[in-house]
């Protein structure tokens, strides 16, 4: 089978892509408006792109053609954002703030979440998530319909007992991240590992 996204399928690419390219993490993003409100939503078209520097990259779709949503709206005007990373423990709490809610209504609160201060943002990050990354705007691109934000990670926040300090290995018995599977309502468990030693 082959499928011609250029052409009658362009429409379709999402579900396409969005069944195919899986699992993909998710990023419960925090920003804040030029009032201070908090907004919290989860991204799956979201990966770390590198690190020297360290960055990620973060896709969010428009509310409507051309009206993008809080979280992109709220990274251009402060060029700040926190991703919050999901674990198990997160995972209904993440589905509650994906809720369409009144403009200016902090979805933490709705999901019953924590906010506690960042060290170099405004935004809040999460005090239930395993990992929190502080990130600031390095650019967007704007590719069509897509809007890609690049942030820089500048500081990172995790739970004690999943990393390692001497190796900064993650301990897998501690971090149960899930992951995006096909839309609309899929996820998945990372339990079930197996190691594939790169060869030499």
């Amino acid at each position: 089978m082959e499928l011609d996204l250029t052409g009658p399928l362009r429409e379709d690419a999402y579900m396409i892509l969005a069944g195919l390219v899986t699992p993909r993490p998710i990023a419960l993003t925090t920003t804040v408006d030029a009032e201070g409100r908090v907004n919290a939503a989860p991204f799956s078209f979201f990966n770390v792109l590198g690190d020297s520097p360290p960055i990620v990259g973060l896709c969010p779709g428009d509310r409507a053609p051309g009206v993008p949503k809080d979280t992109a709206r709220n990274i251009r005007l402060t060029g700040e954002f926190v991703v919050n990373l999901v674990d198990e423990a997160l995972a209904e709490a993440m589905n509650l703030c994906a809720a369409s809610l009144p403009p200016g209504e902090n979805e933490l609160f709705h999901a019953r979440l924590t906010a506690l201060p960042s060290s170099v943002v405004r935004p809040p990050r999460i005090a239930e998530a395993p990992a929190s990354l502080e990130c600031r705007r390095h650019s967007i691109l704007e590719i069509g319909g897509n809007r890609l934000i690049i942030g820089e990670v500048l500081r990172v926040h995790v739970r004690e007992g999943i990393l390692d300090p001497a190796t900064w290995l993650v301990n897998p018995a501690h971090y149960h991240p899930i992951g995006r599977m096909a839309a609309p309502h899929w996820y998945s468990r990372t339990r079930d590992m197996f190691e594939l030693r790169r060869p030499r």
